[in-house]
């Protein structure tokens, strides 16, 4: 049998499934042959799985695009592309192996590696003698201790594998294994980096959004854990929670001290995080926090702010520094995203506390009315991030119907048409202009531009949102802008339709 009719990836579970029961195994083994199937099948990848207990087998068209997807389902060891596939006969295993690793020895140290399960007429030290001195002519010696290239021969029963190459896994136990958790995710480096190692410990994962910054804020969020959820969760379907956290912050603004915002937020996200939990299912919550990281992640204060939670609070990040965790973030494929994320403290007290107590947060906490919170929750959005589209992704955080207080608006008309009306204020500029131009705005206002039909300025403030600017182009364009002025007008319009300027 010299060639498998597929491609052959020989799996390995993860070395700690051997330190469970065989009952505990059984499951894990379950659930991981459960997310390799959603793994491969999202991909549209042709396979067959067999095996079990020790090894499992996929046999597949595309082996390098399926090695590279396994490479990515927690509970996975190694992942290892067999070369040639021989029966359990010592003269075939030669023959086969001289085939396959001849050129790859050429002018190398070399070692071959044996090992057999089951009863045959040979033993695995005759395996690696008899290939060995097929193989030597070609290479430059045999190195036992430090060779270049290892080949490798596992017979198992009346087949032998014949390989060179090991990749590793991702390791961890099978996602959904050990039950739901949900993530505070801000889509920062550290809560998306958070998210991806409770995971690899064999958690599922919801994520819970406390918005304080807009629906351009949250599209960049859900960039985010897309991303987490498409290449990472394999075998589940996470949910995306957004809770506008506006109103829920300024009661806490005008009712507690400013010394105390910084932990009293955290408080309230994870009481809402607890509050959605009860709807999806999570039994714990996960942050990204890391000691000492800002002043509302001292030891006292992450003790006073959990006292008030009552789910446990995971923190995968506690003892991890900077640049550790945008290395993982890297690695992950988050981080290019999570550094466009424009950061919403919305908090900058002077003289923030940093050793509060749970008393004095209680007692600070006691100021608010939680009604506010329990109504923002009430009111939260859902989203199901696997189904998601590219189209819902950025389409529906590209326009708006208003223009909110505070925003630059930028009138992308031609010339002409901006002689004859603009919004009252708007700065003309040429739509391709501010593309090689916005880079010089201020990052943090907000944007609202026009054009004619309101799609060039579309285009525009995607690009932008994807630099970390909360830019949004007005549905309907200009004729739609002009009918909002009618019922919101932000200074006199004359008669005519040419905006005035302000008395």
């Amino acid at each position: 049998m010299n060639h498998a009719p597929f491609s052959i990836l020989m799996l390995r579970p993860s070395a700690e499934f051997t330190l469970k029961s065989n009952r505990t195994r059984r499951r894990l083994q379950q659930e991981l042959v459960h997310n390799l199937t959603d793994a491969l099948e999202s991909h549209g990848l042709t396979y067959r799985i067999s095996g079990a207990w020790n090894t499992y087998f996929v046999e597949t068209t595309a082996p390098g695009q399926a090695a590279e997807v396994l490479c990515r389902v927690a509970g996975i060891g190694s992942i290892v592309p067999i070369e040639r596939v021989s029966q359990a006969e010592l003269d075939e295993i030669v023959r086969l192996g001289v085939e396959a690793f001849a050129e790859l020895v050429r002018g190398k140290r070399f070692a071959v590696r044996a090992r057999r399960t089951g009863n045959h007429p040979f033993r695995s030290r005759d395996v690696e003698v008899a290939l060995g001195a097929e193989l030597r002519p070609f290479a430059l010696k045999v190195d036992l201790t430090q060779p270049e290239i290892t080949v490798h021969v596992d017979i198992q029963e009346d087949r032998a594998f014949l390989y060179a190459e090991t990749l590793r896994g991702l390791g961890g136990l099978p996602i959904g294994s050990q039950g739901k958790a949900l993530v505070l995710i801000s889509g920062g480096f550290d809560s998306a980096v958070a998210a991806w190692l409770i995971m690899r410990r064999g958690a599922a994962v919801d994520y819970v959004f406390c918005n304080l910054g807009g629906k351009a804020y949250e599209r960049a969020v859900v960039q985010v854990a897309k991303v987490l959820s498409d290449n990472w969760s394999y075998g589940t379907h996470p949910r995306f929670y957004s809770v506008e956290f506006t109103d829920v912050v300024i009661e806490m603004r005008q009712k507690t001290r400013s010394s105390y915002w910084q932990i009293v937020l955290k408080r309230l996200m994870y009481q809402a995080g607890a509050l959605v939990a009860r709807r999806s299912g999570a039994v714990a919550l996960v942050t990204g926090e890391s000691i000492g990281q800002v002043s509302s992640q001292t030891l006292k204060n992450l003790a006073a702010i959990e006292a008030g939670s009552e789910l446990p609070v995971l923190r995968p990040l506690l003892t991890y520094d900077k640049e550790e965790i945008i290395h993982l973030a890297r690695r992950i494929g988050t981080a290019t995203l999570s550094e466009r994320v424009r950061e919403y403290c919305a908090l900058t007290p002077d003289h923030p506390v940093t050793g509060a107590s749970s008393e004095t947060l209680d007692r600070e906490m006691a100021k608010i009315d939680l009604a506010v919170l329990h109504q923002a929750v009430e009111r939260v959005e859902e989203y199901d991030l696997r189904s998601l589209s590219a189209s819902e992704v950025v389409l529906p955080y590209l326009f708006t119907e208003t223009v909110p207080d505070g925003a630059e608006v930028i009138d992308c008309q031609p010339e002409t048409a901006y002689r004859q009306w603009h919004y009252p204020g708007a700065r003309h500029v040429d739509p391709w202009d501010l593309l090689k131009q916005f880079s010089q705005l201020d990052r943090n206002r907000v944007y609202v531009l026009y054009c004619p039909q309101g799609l060039q300025t579309a285009y525009v403030a995607e690009v932008m949102q994807r630099a970390g600017y909360e830019a949004y182009s007005f549905k309907g364009g200009t004729p739609a802008l002009k009918a909002y002025c009618e019922n919101h007008p932000p200074v006199a319009v004359r008669a005519s339709g040419e905006a005035c300027e302000e008395p």
